[in-house]
């Protein structure tokens, strides 16, 4: 099997010989870019199986480069890779189409174990079963995965392959109590003993899109100390 390619896009030139270094020792193929046009147009070029992103770049933003990417590509994975430590940095990266996103300084164990969890999810989308391709209904809202579109009543919004498959596996277990790494092992690929923010910030955005109160969520429920419970008809 040939390799991968990864397209990094950094341009912090220590950062990046770094990570090309890391990839290429295992046995990834790596394109490199240093600014948002480049970044477009390598992607164009090598058509990656995965992007590591970075926010912080000339020319066109990260967030820039992640929209244009999204609008005609849904599948390629996206891993953010961003300095800042403000929650509205992640949330408007998960918002525009992002997979995760990684806090810079990073270990190299969880750069890796991310790019490989994310190539496997990316890997089985093809043979998904039909039922993965059939709306997910419950309640007022309606979630069409071919067109990555969702309704409530008579307002629409975009979701992401990530939003739809953390949906399908909550209605798939619908009024249990799902702990955070069950959420983690399924949706992410692997067994992650670290942080959960990255769920977190998903479930956040989802409730901004399913729930007519956000704040005061129906279909979505926190339950303290496990995870998150789901439920189709509120009473």
């Amino acid at each position: 099997m040939s390799a991968k390619t990864i397209l990094v896009v950094e341009d912090e030139l220590p950062i990046l010989n770094g990570l090309v270094d890391l990839l290429e020792a295992e046995g990834y193929r790596v394109t490199t870019a240093v600014d948002g046009e480049d970044a477009l147009r390598k992607y164009r070029e090598a058509a990656p199986a995965l992007i590591l992103l970075d926010i912080m770049i000339p020319e066109k933003s990260g967030y820039d480069v992640c929209r244009e990417i999204r609008s005609n590509d849904p599948l390629t994975p996206i891993l953010i890779l961003t300095a800042k430590g403000q929650e509205v940095d992640k949330v408007v990266g998960l918002e525009l189409g992002a997979d995760d996103y990684i806090v810079k300084p990073f270990g190299p164990d969880e750069l890796l174990a991310r790019i490989r969890a994310a190539l496997r999810r990316a890997g089985a989308r093809p043979g998904k079963k039909k039922r993965d391709r059939e709306p997910l209904r419950f309640g007022p809202v309606e979630i069409d995965p071919r067109t990555l579109t969702g309704k409530r009543g008579k307002r629409s919004f975009p979701v992401t392959p990530r939003e739809v498959e953390l949906l399908r596996f909550m209605l798939e277990r619908e009024g249990e109590a799902i702990h955070r790494f069950d959420f983690l092992d399924e949706i992410w690929g692997m067994s992650y003993g670290g942080t959960t923010r990255t769920l977190d910030q998903h479930i956040a955005q989802l409730r901004k899109k399913i729930e007519a109160k956000p704040e005061e969520p129906r279909h979505i429920l926190t339950v303290h100390g496990v995870g998150y419970r789901f439920v189709s008809d509120p009473a």
